[in-house]
């Protein structure tokens, strides 16, 4: 159930993310370790949030201009979770929703990948967090219901260019602005909630509008059709597409501004020039990224593509090789609608007992749950998912595959599974290797059988590749024909440091699985982080209090409250006034000792 572009999609992103992080976080020249945020940040870290923007309209907008019947008639998610290339456990009781839900969770979709994306860059900051959570929750539910390795995470950290450091400061309990509730509210605050209240009307409003949105009482659901035909949905997109150019134009000017500004504030003349230096270069970076990135987002439509200046189309034609920024449109089409294709090796010794070749990750036996691979990418199981979709022909590698296995080549094998006992010819090659075509659908939740219950049904469909042996002419020709013939590998220097750190490393690993290793490193990496943390607070135990410190010479306040230091002040005044009367005490009593005397 992904587009037919999901792999570039997610490798260019990748390429494009990395790109900027370059930009946002580049070295630091003159302060090697610092750590301090410089005036033009905030230009080069819009470029993120002008990223998430194409990414996340266009895969809406690629929905209907595809006119994919699924999308059109809100049956995707219907198809979807049992069709998409690696589903995850949850997946399956996604699928059991009634299709009242199903179509609803398209309009939703719709909502969040075409309307929101408009508030990242809204002037209020409540509809930024807002849009900012609307993208996460959609990536979770991705999340949870499909593999789709690193994207959604790196989705996720795309939108955190959506907030802004005061937000993050609460999650992480340093937020240094009080909240203090006014009464009556000043002009600007009511003017901010007045266009925040109008914005979530007018989403409800377009969204019950344009999709149909209708309570259904007597049955009690929620009713939902596509309200406008491709041709409008055409020329709305052919009107919004130049003016969303401009509006990203607009709110990249406001930072540039900005960025001046603060430079113009920078104190010493040496520091506002180099401050000013830097503006300038990082400035004319994230301009030429974005002028550039304009062809790739106008693809959505033709006709704005062609309005575009020609010397930014020269601009992106001399950069388009290195794919610093590309077009994006995820699930564009839903395939697998009569059934989810699945391509079942099988191998023999004798050619007449057949024994199937399970993988690690995609469906193949009809009693093992669906696996949970996030973020690991199993690119073989991928590709078997794509090859299923057409003739073996169009996929020359599956030849190359099917004569590795026949060859035992452990390298191939590893790739099919890591466990050598889970894979039937560990102990030697098969002979003979043929592939099967099925049709898979998950079961219902009403099905049952004797035995494990069944998480797939399945049916055969026809062969997808023919019985072949080594040195059969068909295998042969297939090689021949494709160029996949064995060649010399080229001569490397035995002693080169690098692929003898490459081969280390993966001994090291091999007897582990790519999930495994992936979250090992992710959970090393967050405990440095948290021991670093725990480093840098001041030993005591107690945190850093947010008022105010004493100065020095007076005595430090352990409470923390401005009321518990009123409390110690009064205290310490009393403590003065007892030490003053008994003083007075004193001489009075020696005076009268004299008298006395």
């Amino acid at each position: 159930a992904v587009g037919d572009s999901c792999v570039p999609h997610r490798d260019s992103l990748l390429l494009e993310a990395g790109f900027l992080a370059v930009l946002v976080a580049p070295l630091h020249l003159l302060k090697w370790r610092s750590t301090a945020w410089r005036p033009h940040d905030s230009v080069t870290f819009w470029l993120v949030r002008w990223l998430l923007f194409r990414l996340m309209f266009a895969s809406g907008v690629v929905k209907l201009t595809s006119r994919c019947p699924t999308w059109w008639g809100l049956t995707a998610l219907t198809y979807h979770y049992e069709t998409q290339c690696i589903p995850t456990p949850a997946a399956w009781f996604a699928h059991q929703l009634p299709v009242w839900f199903q179509k609803f969770s398209v309009v939703a979709t719709y909502v969040i990948e075409i309307a929101i994306p408009l508030l990242f860059f809204a002037p209020i900051r409540r509809l930024r967090l807002f849009a900012f959570y609307s993208q996460v929750l959609l990536q979770v539910l991705i999340i949870l219901t499909g593999n789709y390795n690193f994207f959604n995470m790196l989705t996720i950290v795309l939108a955190f260019s959506l907030l802004d450091e005061e937000h993050v400061g609460r999650w992480l309990g340093r937020s240094k602005r009080r909240h203090a509730s006014t009464w009556p509210p000043s002009l600007r605050s009511f003017l901010s909630t007045l266009l925040e209240l109008s914005t979530y009307a007018l989403l409800l409003y377009w969204s019950v509008q344009s999709f149909g949105l209708e309570i259904n009482w007597e049955k009690r659901l929620l009713d939902s059709k596509v309200a406008f035909t491709y041709h409008e949905f055409k020329m709305w997109l052919q009107a919004v597409t130049l003016p969303l150019v401009g509006l990203g134009f607009l709110s990249l000017s406001w930072e540039i501004l900005s960025a001046l500004y603060r430079c113009a504030c920078v104190r010493g003349c040496f520091w506002k020039l180099w401050a000013t230096l830097q503006w300038a270069v990082f400035t004319t970076a994230t301009v030429g990224m974005f002028a550039i990135s304009l062809v790739p987002f106008t693809y959505i439509d033709r006709e704005s593509n062609d309005k575009l200046w020609p010397g930014i189309h020269q601009m992106f034609s001399a950069v388009e090789r290195f794919q610093v920024v590309n077009s994006y449109g995820l699930f564009r089409r839903m395939t697998g609608v009569g059934g989810r294709p699945e391509v079942v090796l099988e191998g023999s010794y004798d050619k007449q007992s057949w024994t199937e070749i399970e993988f690690m990750y995609k469906p193949g036996n009809v009693s093992v749950a669906p696996p949970v691979v996030t973020p690991h990418q199993p690119r073989l199981d991928w590709q078997m998912w794509f090859a299923a979709l057409d003739h073996h022909s169009s996929s020359p590698w599956f030849t190359s595959f099917v004569y590795r296995l026949l060859q035992g080549k452990e390298d191939v094998i590893r790739l099919v599974q890591v466990d050598e006992s889970q894979y039937p010819f560990s102990a030697r090659p098969p002979v003979y290797i043929r592939a099967q075509l099925y049709k898979y659908w998950f079961t219902g939740s009403a099905e049952g059988s004797q035995g494990p219950a069944p998480w797939w049904r399945r049916q055969h469909f026809q062969e997808f590749f023919p019985t072949v042996s080594l040195g059969d002419p068909v295998l042969e020709n297939l090689l021949s024909q494709h160029g996949l013939k064995d060649k010399l590998a080229p001569l490397r220097p035995a002693d080169a440091l690098l692929p003898w750190l490459l081969r280390s490393l993966r001994q090291l690993v091999r007897p582990f699985s790519g999930p495994t290793v992936l979250w090992s490193l992710y959970l090393v990496a967050a405990t440095v982080c948290l021991l670093r943390a725990l480093g840098r607070r001041p030993r005591g135990g107690a945190p850093p209090a947010r008022h105010k410190g004493p100065r020095r010479g007076e005595p430090t306040d352990r409470g923390g409250g401005e009321k518990n230091g009123q409390v110690r002040r009064k205290e310490a005044k009393e403590a003065e006034e007892k030490g003053e009367g008994r003083a007075r005490g004193a001489a009075d009593g020696h005076g009268g000792t004299k008298k006395k005397k």
